[in-house]
């Protein structure tokens, strides 16, 4: 299993967070991204416990390749 980096947060001030990776033995995106601690956000949603949830955003879609129309520009 190897985790494919697609693509960083181009406005993350320490060019450290968010980033959407591809895992390619599962075909599943796995996302970094800021954690949700706000309550009242958290109780509009019904999060399982093996589930968290975190915000990512939306100028980041550019990096999932069903949006470019291509396989990722590390994969």
């Amino acid at each position: 299993m190897t985790l494919h980096r697609l693509g960083k947060d181009p406005e993350s001030p320490n060019n450290g967070s968010p980033t959407v990776y591809l895992d390619d033995e599962t075909g599943n995106y796995i996302l970094q991204g800021w954690r949700v601690t706000d309550a009242e956000r958290l109780a509009q949603m019904n999060i399982p416990d093996h589930e968290t949830v975190i915000e990512f955003p939306r100028r980041m879609m550019q990096f999932f390749p069903e949006v470019t129309g291509g396989d990722g520009a590390d994969v």
